[in-house]
């Protein structure tokens, strides 16, 4: 059964961008400062949800399962979509399984919205997540094994080539990924407005 979606104009789409890759390729970082860049507004999917559902994500995960999560997710995202209407301009990072998931990727391409794959070897994004988890003194399930995060970034990464751009990230600053992005999208900057009585 086709999929039915509000039809968007080309005015919006323009105004979207969604980051895809694996967990560790910076989709958060890149988005945060890709939205500073544009004074566009920036979003973590897994931040949605978590909000919608009134849980995070860990607590999801382990008490509703992953296919709970993952309609969920669904969800989250066509909301996202449907908001695009409304005219406010935003980068969206989504979870390291989102774009994999038929729905989700069948949902982005029947909307037209285009989409950012970070990559970087595994080996690096291997070290960045470890990096990451012993700073933030969070155990993370898929750093239990190495030979398990191989596995996994392997099956996903077939999925992550269809996004419409791939940008390398490996050993580039997070303003280099962020600025390539811009250009490659020819993604327009949105002035800030000064207010009455406001200083330029």
């Amino acid at each position: 059964m086709p999929l039915e979606l509000p039809k968007k104009s080309p005015s919006a789409l323009n105004q979207v961008v969604f980051l895809v890759g694996f967990m560790g390729a910076g989709k958060s970082t890149v988005g945060r400062a890709l939205g500073q860049r544009l004074n566009w507004l920036f979003e973590d999917l897994d931040d949605r949800i978590e909000r919608r559902e009134g849980r995070k994500i860990e607590e999801i995960f382990r008490d509703s399962g992953e296919p709970a999560f993952r309609q969920a997710e669904h969800r989250a995202l066509r909301q996202v979509l449907d908001e695009l209407q409304g005219g406010t301009a935003r980068v969206v990072a989504l979870g390291g399984g989102a774009f994999v998931q038929k729905d989700n990727a069948d949902l982005l391409e029947a909307s037209g919205a285009r989409t950012v794959f970070l990559d970087a070897p595994v080996e690096e994004l291997w070290q960045r997540c470890c990096r990451q988890a012993s700073a933030d003194g969070i155990e993370r399930p898929l750093l239990r094994s190495k030979q398990q995060f191989r596995k996994l970034h392997a099956a996903r990464r077939a999925g992550y080539l269809q996004a419409s751009v791939k940008v390398e990230t490996s050993t580039r600053s997070v303003e280099e990924i962020a600025a390539e992005i811009a250009d490659r999208l020819e993604l327009q900057e949105i002035e800030t407005r000064t207010e009455p009585g406001e200083v330029e």
